[in-house]
């Protein structure tokens, strides 16, 4: 065979050199995506004392923290324990409606004073009145 005449690839090899050319766009996609990674502890600067400050420093947890949510809790119980004890039903009533208590909606003045066949501004006064009692209760019991 002479330097002359081109060889055609055969089909077997034209399969071995389209595998070959994927793997090397994968790889070198791989390789892109780790350009953009960040490790949470590779210094990002200095605070004024000269230490290295990490993304790891800076981050804030999500989510509250445990102490808060058991203090919130618990303020959530003496919530609903004066609510039962320092209200009366028509008080509870309209608190309950426009706050949406005890896994229910919430409504508007004007949709409680339709339910309930009172004006919306007695519904603004109820509310009022309800609210200062539970403050007072709560203030007086902690």
């Amino acid at each position: 065979m002479k330097l002359s005449e081109k060889r055609t690839p055969s089909v077997h090899q034209k399969r071995i050199g389209e595998r070959i050319a994927n793997e090397i766009l994968m790889f070198l996609r791989a390789e892109r995506k780790k350009g953009r990674e960040v490790s949470l502890y590779e210094p990002i600067g200095v605070d004024k004392e000269g230490n290295a400050i990490s993304l790891v420093d800076v981050i804030e947890a999500e989510g509250r923290d445990v102490t808060e949510e058991i203090s919130m809790a618990q303020d959530i119980c003496r919530m609903y324990g004066v609510y039962k004890t320092a209200l009366g039903d028509r008080e509870k009533q309209v608190i309950s409606m426009r706050y949406g208590l005890f896994g229910n909606r919430e409504y508007t003045q004007r949709e409680v004073a339709a339910t309930l066949g009172i004006s919306r501004s007695y519904v603004s006064r109820i509310e009022k009145g309800a609210l200062l009692k539970l403050r007072r209760e709560l203030e007086g019991a902690g």
